[in-house]
């Protein structure tokens, strides 16, 4: 009998998100803003040359905090998480060393502010952030007070104004904050509609295949075998549907009246049609999804209409049912959104939403402001 193989314990586990990339990039900030200071660091630089303390000192050192600020402004997320500690450090250290010897050029300076928001936009850990930030601005403050010595005439900065340095990482832990909040918010508005558009075809499933069995326990086999195809049907939609919805958020538009129009051939839209916004036209069809759904489980043969009304102050729809002509079935439950999500996704972008009898029939108002 062979030998059971040491067990074997496991190691630390290393998450990334501790200490490297952990938010989408910001458009302005890294396409825009953070370039353009890079660029007026390095041209002011050499533009104000003449006035630089201590050249042959400065010039590696200009060279060092030039080539890591470069390429920090890139994502670099194959790059381990070591390198991207030590690639920011370097930029910051080059970047305080760098300070004192090229503040009368005014540029100077900002390689050592620009180091320190990157590190804090950059690593997930605000501890690592904050401590490249810290050793930036100590080593800052002590050439500064070193040069002030040693040059008093050349009139350097003040030991204390050399601390600001590190300043600029607490901007970038906001931003980067900022960002990771703004990608959850997104994962679970998609988690949000995708449940929603497949609850609701599993819904309609579900239906067809109850129908199904009970046409086949009442002996109408072809009936029955109509219902399971309808199924399959709804099925293969569902598929569509949930691609067509991933693709509607991703782009940040949905065409909403005709994916209203998919869902009852008896639809009104009054008032002149714009754009409401990704969110509230997912809470109007979603709405209408679930309401139409109700009708089919608890009214069933019912006629129903759809109305959207664009108004100045918002949108309004109305979903409207006459009273039941088939026979109800004990149906399937529900998608899960029901009275109480629709009514808290209205709630969520200010709405109301108003459900109960009307005539021998029923209605749900949706009311959105704009």
């Amino acid at each position: 009998m062979n030998a059971a193989a040491p067990e074997r314990k496991p190691g630390p586990v290393r998450v990334a998100d501790e200490q490297t990339l952990a938010m989408p990039p910001d458009t302005f900030r890294d396409q825009l803003l953070r370039p353009f200071l890079m660029l007026f660091a390095i041209g002011g630089t050499i533009a104000w040359w003449h006035v630089v303390l201590a050249p042959g000192v400065a010039l590696p050192v200009f060279a060092v905090a030039c080539a890591s600020a470069i390429i920090t402004l890139f994502p670099l997320r194959r790059l381990a998480i070591g390198w991207h500690v030590t690639l920011l450090s370097i930029a910051m250290l080059s970047g305080a060393v760098l300070l004192p010897l090229t503040e009368h050029t005014t540029s100077g300076p900002f390689f050592a502010y620009l180091a320190a928001g990157a590190a804090g936009g950059r690593l997930a850990s605000r501890r690592i952030a904050v401590a490249i930030a810290a050793a930036g601005a100590v080593v800052a403050t002590i050439l500064a007070a070193v040069t002030g010595a040693l040059a008093p005439a050349a009139a350097p900065w003040p030991w204390w104004l050399a601390l600001t340095v590190a300043l600029p990482v607490y901007i970038g832990v906001a931003q980067r904050d900022r960002g990771v909040a703004l990608g959850l918010a997104e994962r679970g508005r998609i988690a949000r509609e995708i449940h929603d558009v497949l609850g609701h075809s599993l819904s309609g499933i579900a239906l067809q295949l109850d129908m199904a069995e009970a046409l086949r326990e009442s002996g109408r086999g072809d009936q029955a075998d109509a219902a399971v195809r309808k199924a399959r049907a709804l099925a293969v939609d569902s598929m569509a549907e949930t691609r067509r919805a991933v693709h509607a958020l991703r782009q940040g538009a949905l065409p909403l009246t005709e994916s209203l129009r998919a869902l009852t051939e008896d639809v009104t839209i009054s008032g002149r049609a714009r754009d409401v916004g990704t969110e509230a036209a997912h809470t109007v069809l979603r709405t209408a999804q679930e309401a139409v759904t109700n009708v089919a489980k608890h009214a069933p043969g019912a006629t129903v209409s759809l109305g959207l009304a664009y108004r100045k102050d918002g949108l309004r729809l109305t979903v409207h049912n006459g009273p039941a002509t088939g026979e109800r079935t004990d149906l399937a439950g529900g998608t899960g959104l029901g009275l109480v999500g629709m009514r808290e996704r209205a709630a969520l972008l200010g709405g109301t939403l108003e459900a109960g009898p009307d005539g021998e029939g029923w209605t749900v108002e949706l009311e959105l402001p704009r």
